[in-house]
């Protein structure tokens, strides 16, 4: 199973949540219509989201681990 570290995590949501605005804001620099505007924001949301919630959600403990085990 591939795993990652909690600190590479936050640091690759990071760089989403970056690229993703980035990337919407270049589009809507070009000219968008509304529906586009609704995918760009959704999209932009969901990459914010995925990044507070990495940071909220509680790592599991060796503890857990071994008893999931």
């Amino acid at each position: 199973m591939f795993t990652l570290s909690p600190r590479a995590a936050q640091l690759a949501s990071s760089v989403l949540v970056i690229v993703v605005s980035a990337l919407a804001g270049q589009f809507a620099a070009h000219g968008m219509n509304a529906v586009q505007w609704l995918g760009a924001a959704l999209a932009v949301l969901g990459s914010i989201t995925l990044a507070v919630l990495l940071r909220v959600w509680p790592a599991e403990t060796e503890r857990a681990r071994a008893k999931r085990d």
